[in-house]
Order: C-alpha cells, then structure tokens, then sequence
C-alpha cells in the first residue's frame, strides 16, 4: 500500500475503498491538464472517496471528506484572508486534495492559496491546460466503481474456497484459516460473551494465535475492540430470526485490516453460520476445540512448554500439582448424526462435581473425551479416577446418546505428571481406550496395566498374531464351535485366578470334580500341560489377542 512516499504497485486503496490521488493524477482526463503539484506532495497517497466539482465559496460544507476537489476558482475569494479561510475549511473537512485549473479566474495561484495548503498539508495541484471536469469525473468514478467490484471478487474468492473447504469434509478451523491466510492475521471465533471457540493463524513473529488473543483481544472483552479490528456477528437460530451465535474476530497484529477483509468476513460467517447450526450448539464447538488442543498436546503438535499458556486461554488453570489424563472412548455407542453437544454438556455438569480443575474436550472422529485434570498431589490419583469414572458414565447416561444394546463406555486413566508427561499421558490413554474394547467391564483402568492389550492391538494386522492365536487356543475354538459346554470360558476364568481351583470352580458354580476332568479336557486338546509357567503365559497372551487377531 502506496503512503505517498515511495512507488506503488496498485493505485487502488483497499484500506479505504477507494484510489489514491497519485493515481487519479496519473489517469488520462487530469494528465492531460498538465497537473503541478504545489503542496503536499508527501501526501499523494491519500484516498479518493468521490470527485466534486464546484465554484461556490461555502463548498466545503456540501463535502463530507475524501473528496478531489474540481474547481477554477470562482469561489475561492480575491483577499488573502478569503483564501486561507477557504482552503483552512477545506483541510478541516478532510478532502484528498484540491485540483485548481488555471485560466479562467488566476493566471498564477495566489502565494497565500499556495502557503496555506502547505501549512495545513492539504495536496494542492494546478492544471496548465483546461480539462473537462466531466471526464475527469467519469474517469475516476469508473476507477472507484471498478476497484469496488475488484473488492468483492477477491472477497468471493474466500467465499469459494470456504465453501469447497466445507464440501471436502472441513470444518470451522479450514474456514478460519483460509480467512486469516487471506488477511495475514490471526482470526477467532468467539462466543457472544467473549469466550474463545477456536483460533487460527499467526501473530507477530509467529507467535501461537491463542497467546495473541489472550494479550489483545482478552483485553478488551468489557470494552472496544483493538483499534482497526473487524468483528462480524455469525447469526444463529432459524430462518427469520436475528440472534447471535458467535462473532468473528480478526485483529490487526501482523498488518492493518482493509475493508476487503471485512467483507470476506462477512462471507465466512455466512459460512460459519451453516457449520454452527449443523454443530447445533456452542458448547460442542467449545468442547472440539479443547479437543483438538488436547489431540495436539498427545501427538506433540504443541510444545510442553507452550502448553500452559495455551490452556489457561482454553479456562484450564490447574495450579502447581501433577496433571491427570484421563481417556474415555464410547465407540459406536453414539447414534448416528451425534450427540455431541448434549454429551459435552452433560459430562461437563457432572465432572463439575468431582471438586478439581478439568480441561474437557470431544473428538467425535475418534469416539473419544479427552481430558485433563489438576491434582493436588499425586497420591490423590485414584480418588479422583474414581469420581471422574463415576461423573463420566453419568453424564453419558444423562445425554441419553447411547444406543440400546451398546456396550458401556471404556475410561482409561494415564500416569499423572507435569505438561510433558500429560503428553504421552493423553496419547498412552487414547491407545489403550481403543485396545481396551471388549475388556470386561470395570470403572476404569490404568493405562499402565494394560500394555499387554496395547500392543496386541499394534499387532493386530499382523498375520503373525492370527497364526500364534490359531497354534494356542485353535483346538478349543473348533470344540466350541461343535460342542457343549464351551471351555475356552473355562480356561479364561481359570487363567485369571493364577491357576487356583477352587477360586475358579466357585466364580463357575462347578464342584471340583467337573472342573478337574475339563481342565483334563483342554489339556488334552491342547497336548500341553497347564501347570507349564511358558504354557500358561503362552494361552494368556493368546486369549487376549483373540479379540484382534483376524
């Protein structure tokens, strides 16, 4: 953008919607009076709002500012005092400069016109030659037209590009980055009440965008917005009506914002408010960007270091004690279309309960609700997983979103730690959800007690894993599979009580002497002896690894 002190690419302003008198001077109708700029020459990259033409003496008051001014001077006086006085009201009303053409009233400027422009820094030019003012006029009104029309393409372009973000499977971070891409500066979406949904782009030097919000836009939550930020309202509810669902936010920390940037922001939060219907309430948008943030920290996308900071302008202020990760995974016990954000609400009502800070987000892709939360100590560990296993089958139970039949959701607990640890806590947790499927039921688990399961899981592609489950347990499958009753429940059980008879004849309402002659059975079936410590580590791992092998 040209200040009117150097070259210029474009004559067009796009910060005022307008074009600069430089360029206005340089189009053939005012070229061809042969303009000599008298004063203000540093200032030729002002903005041509309009061009007016006239010889009255009060013309300045018919001027709201912007405006090139046409004249030959019939109005402008023959007493030094006139003169100044008129070109004094000319600057105060803010016009972009004065065009004088010589011949008809002066000969020459007047010394006083010429000193007093300078003195107030309004751009006084002469043209040598008579022009029509009409073609000047229709020239730079053809510029202004055209560089408003040059506006909106380059502002439906974003539109586009939101638009085939959205048919390509994306969402609201693709259209916030596509807009602060085209705006060179980072872009929120906030909730009416100034509460950050999500973030995109950069600000100064790179720094990450939620630090930017929380040091300029965190300022002025009860007050105006940074000087020369564009804030636009994305509408909510239904067809005919006028309410707010969010507002988008663009803040001018890398470049100045120009009315272009506007405009495309008018145009995604049309967009966005197709995506916040479809998402249905801010409390799920809230609740994927924590999301998302808590993916980012488990797959190292954030620093640990950077974490903190991050977090406390997502409300997690967890104090000096060990941080916890907690995983849940519900699977497909969601019905189709979601759920989320009457799930997000509910599980957040009833976490609220358990008495510590807690960070929760959604991850619908995946099936997940990731979270973390602030201890006091770490011996507090299990107390808590226990509440907050309790709070999340609740607020499951509470949304109403499983489906009937489904299984009951897996809470996988991690190691607690600081930032760091909470890393490779959350993504230690969200492995072992997944592989934790088809477990029987408990509370929750600790992820460090179910490494085993985790890496028959890993393993679970893998034609190895199938072929060593077939060489173990292959036998019983084949007599279950023709034959009553089952053993394979009956080595299980007996595997899981260390190989104690009586413990497992009891939980199998079987007397001894029937448990004996099955065991016999299977041995039998197997060729091996169950009393072998290699045999029974073998079978163990097998009959974990049945639910991934094939």
């Amino acid at each position: 953008m040209d200040s009117g002190t150097g070259g210029m690419s474009s004559g067009f302003d796009t910060h005022s919607a307008g074009i600069t008198v430089r360029r206005a001077l340089e189009l053939p109708g005012l070229r061809s009076g042969l303009p000599e700029v008298l004063a203000g020459a540093d200032r030729l990259g002002r903005t041509v709002r309009w061009v007016h033409a006239g010889e009255v003496p009060n013309i300045a008051s018919l001027l709201k500012g912007g405006e090139l001014l046409l004249t030959t001077g019939y109005g402008i006086g023959t007493r030094p005092a006139d003169q100044r006085a008129f070109v004094r009201t000319l600057a105060e009303r803010g016009i972009a400069a004065l065009v004088l053409e010589l011949g008809t009233r002066f000969t020459r400027l007047p010394a006083t016109l010429v000193d007093t422009a300078r003195a107030a820094g309004l751009p006084l030019v002469q043209l040598h030659r008579e022009v029509p003012f009409v073609t000047v006029t229709e020239e730079i009104h053809t510029e202004i037209v055209n560089g408003h029309y040059a506006l909106l393409q380059r502002a439906e372009e974003v539109h586009r590009r939101c638009t085939q973000a959205l048919l390509g499977g994306g969402g609201v971070p693709q259209v916030l980055g596509i807009l602060a891409d085209f705006s060179g500066n980072p872009v929120f979406l906030e909730t009416t009440d100034g509460q950050l949904l999500y973030a995109a782009g950069a600000g100064p030097e790179g720094a990450d965008p939620l630090q930017v919000w929380e040091g300029l836009r965190g300022q002025h939550k009860d007050g105006p917005p940074p000087v020369g930020s564009v804030l636009v309202d994305v509408p909510g509810g239904g067809p005919g009506t006028v309410s707010v669902r969010a507002r988008l936010a663009l803040l001018p920390v890398r470049g100045p914002l120009a009315p272009v940037h506007r405009i495309a922001a008018e145009r995604a939060a049309g967009i966005l408010a197709v995506v916040l219907m479809q998402a249905r309430q801010e409390e799920e948008l809230a609740a994927r960007g924590r999301g998302d943030f808590l993916t980012d920290l488990a797959e190292g996308r954030v620093a640990a270091e950077d974490a903190p900071a991050q977090a406390r302008v997502l409300g997690f202020k967890p104090g000096d004690g060990p941080l916890l990760p907690v995983v849940m995974r519900l699977g497909d016990a969601l019905a189709p279309g979601g759920g989320w954000a009457v799930l997000a609400r509910a599980v957040g009502e009833e976490l609220a309960s358990v008495g510590v800070p807690v960070l929760l987000g959604v991850r619908p892709v995946e099936g997940r609700v990731p979270l973390l939360l602030g201890l006091r100590a770490e011996a507090d560990r299990t107390a808590v997983a226990d509440r907050v296993a309790v709070a999340l089958r609740a607020g499951v139970e509470r949304a109403g979103v499983q489906r009937p039949g489904a299984p009951p959701p897996v809470v996988v607990v991690g190691v607690a730690g600081g930032w760091a640890a909470a890393s490779a806590g959350l993504r230690h947790a969200a492995e072992t959800a997944t592989a934790a499927q088809g477990l029987t039921d408990r509370p929750w688990y600790d992820a460090r007690r179910l490494d085993i399961d985790l890496l028959l899981w890993r393993l679970r592609d893998h034609p190895d894993l199938a072929a060593f489950v077939d060489r173990a347990i292959g036998p019983l499958r084949d007599h279950d599979n023709r034959s009553k009753p089952p053993l394979l429940p009956t080595l299980e059980t007996y595997l899981a009580h260390a190989g104690r008879k009586a413990e497992t004849a009891r939980e199998l309402h079987l007397n001894r002497q029937t448990l004996y002659n099955r065991l016999a059975r299977i041995g039998e079936l197997l060729g091996t002896d169950l009393d072998d410590p290699q045999t029974v580590l073998a079978l163990s791992l097998a009959l974990r690894a049945r639910r991934h092998a094939g």
